[in-house]
């Protein structure tokens, strides 16, 4: 099981020690950070020089590479140790002022409540003996707010008011006094819920336990008591509402942090969301500088990598995964930031360079993708043209070697045949040079269309004066529905089209075999068709006829193997007219290529 070290932050001056000491043994391991903050309701009155080593820890424990986090609640050690177990961390490092007990009937100390909360858990104590382990962080004094504190006190005023209008209702119907001591607890128990100032629930108790007395208890108007236990039940009744204003002062601090922990999700979900729809790197930037905004109430500049102090006034953090820095967050300079903000910023700086770093991710495998593709592309046609020039430059060599020893010797239908296959086999070559000049302009973008309407019958006718010798094997018909169809094309690459359909039938069809070259209209589309009688292309195959080097698994009438450019590079040609090229089954036997184009108008000039 991997370590996962746990530091707690504060405010204390021993805890940057501690802090060190904890990134120290999560190098040693090479494990995991968390520095954790538990926000009690005590954080709001921390004096300024408290906050201000809080922030200096948090800043500290972020250059050390720890995670900073955030949670909240009264019990330190209880949320020391949930977020242990729900985060897999193994050990917890405190310092030594955090595990001193003064006396027998003190409250626990921190490292007690751990063990005892998480006795599976490793606690290191780190001694500092330099720094005053009696240390305790000191409350800020209230600032008071004259308005705050006189509207608060009219509301209690107000509320113990009603409180004894409504007990001299009950006074008058006969009730007894513990219903009447109920209502102005109930009092104490809205003036806390109502006001924001502790004083005015505490106003409220003395003031409900006076009034009492004062009007509802023998001899009324007057605060002389007669029986002997009346004293321990004003007591009791004055106890019983500081309790219960004291409570609800507790309860609207949980409360608010409830809301405060609410917020932090509801924000960091919503930037998951924001980032998740982002489609590029700037979108995902604007999508963090508009959160952080939202958070800070500030404005806040995000930047691609890394910007000095010394270019922008404000406060710079980093978008960072490990040691890769995506970009700078800029914030408007004015108050540091609080705990609580920090934490959130940080989160939604953490999503943010993670989702950078998934989209570089994404981009390096596409890249590494695209030169795997070239590589093995580039690895195909030199094994394929080393393989497949051989043979005819063979043959070219051999029979020029016989013309050149032998001439004299040979008859003339000898010379005629060597002739004519060297001819056959240089337009061969001349030909492939053809695709594979073809297929590298379209590769690297260069091909320019010089489109304009064209007629298809004088492509078609163009195409069959430049077939191979081998046409003199086979029945090749030509047939037009319209002889006047135009087609809109750049017709030089089209007759390219043309002659690698006929010429791969001639080549994949036995000797005798019909070809068929038809055009006709259809659909506001000229379409072109090239028909044999062979022996047809399997299904499984069909898929595949026009990938690059791909060549099936028929055997070759002329014995000479093909690169598999020809119907790759008619792909592309028709494709970059916007049109479709297919096959489909002859029948009863056979294969037919059928190509569109867009058709063509003649404009006329007056």
């Amino acid at each position: 099981m991997k370590e996962h070290i746990l530091v707690g932050l504060s405010s204390a001056p021993s805890n940057a020690r501690i802090i060190r000491t904890a990134a120290t043994m999560a190098a040693a391991f090479g494990c995991d950070l968390t520095a954790l903050f538990v926000r009690t309701p005590n954080h709001d009155a921390m004096d300024e020089a408290d906050r201000g080593r809080l922030r200096a820890n948090t800043k500290l424990a972020e250059g050390l590479g720890a995670t900073v986090e955030t949670v909240f609640g009264d019990d330190v050690s209880y949320q020391i140790a949930e977020y242990a177990r729900l985060s897999g961390v193994t050990k917890i490092v405190v310092g030594r002022s955090a595990a001193t007990r003064k006396h027998p009937w003190s409250k626990p100390t921190l490292t007690e409540k751990l063990t005892a909360i998480a006795p599976n858990l490793d606690i290191h104590i780190i001694p500092d003996a330099s720094v005053d382990s009696s240390y305790r962080p000191k409350k800020a004094k209230r600032k008071w707010n004259f308005k705050t504190i006189l509207k608060d006190q009219t509301i209690a005023i107000g509320i113990l008011a009603l409180a004894t209008a409504l007990g001299y209702g009950f006074s008058e119907a006969g009730f007894t006094e513990a219903n009447i001591i109920a209502v102005y607890l109930l009092g104490v128990l809205l003036t806390s819920m109502i006001t924001s100032s502790r004083s005015s629930y505490v106003l409220s108790a003395v003031c409900s336990v006076l009034v009492f007395d004062l009007l509802f208890v023998t001899p009324r108007s007057s605060f002389k008591v007669y029986e002997r236990g009346l004293p321990v039940t004003f007591l009791i009744m004055l106890l019983a509402a500081l309790v219960v204003g004291t409570i609800t002062d507790r309860m609207k601090s949980r409360s608010k942090q409830s809301a405060q922990a609410a917020y932090r999700t509801n924000l960091l979900l919503e930037t998951n969301q924001l980032i998740q729809k982002a489609g590029s790197d700037e979108d995902i930037l604007q999508a963090a500088r508009t959160q952080i905004s939202k958070l800070l109430g500030r404005d806040a500049t995000v930047m691609p990598g890394v910007v000095a102090s010394s270019d922008k006034e404000g406060l710079h953090y980093p978008i960072k995964v490990q040691n890769r820095v995506y970009g700078t967050v800029v914030i408007d300079s004015g108050e540091s930031l609080e705990a609580f903000e920090n934490s959130v910023l940080l989160s939604i700086l953490g999503e943010t360079a993670l989702a950078l770093e998934n989209s570089r991710n994404e981009k390096e495998k596409e890249e590494a993708k695209l030169q795997a593709e070239n590589e093995k592309l580039r690895a195909n046609l030199l094994r394929s043209i080393s393989h497949d020039l051989r043979t005819p430059l063979t043959a070219i060599s051999g029979n020029a070697s016989i013309l050149l020893s032998d001439s004299e010797e040979l008859g003339p239908e000898t010379r005629r045949q060597i002739y004519g296959d060297i001819y056959d086999d240089s337009a061969w070559l001349h030909n492939l040079v053809e695709n594979l000049l073809a297929v590298t302009k379209i590769e690297e973008g260069r091909m320019e269309l010089r489109t304009q309407p064209q007629l298809v019958e004088e492509i078609v006718s163009e195409a069959m004066q430049h077939l191979s010798r081998q046409r003199s094997e086979h029945i090749i018909t030509v047939a037009h529905e319209d002889d006047l169809l135009l087609a809109k094309c750049d017709a030089r690459l089209i007759v390219q089209v043309i002659i690698n359909l006929v010429d791969n039938a001639i080549k994949y069809t036995p000797a005798g075999s019909h070809i068929a070259v038809s055009s006709r209209s259809e659909n506001g589309m000229a379409v072109i068709c090239v028909t044999d009688n062979g022996n047809g292309i399997a299904d499984s195959e069909k898929e595949n006829v026009f990938q690059m080097f791909y060549t099936g698994s028929s055997s070759v009438a002329d014995s000479r193997r093909s690169l598999g450019l020809g119907l790759s590079l008619c792909k592309s040609i028709v494709d970059a007219h916007g049109g479709q090229i297919s096959v489909s089954d002859n029948q009863p036997s056979g294969a037919v290529f059928a190509f569109t184009l867009p058709s063509g108008k003649v404009e006329l000039h007056e």
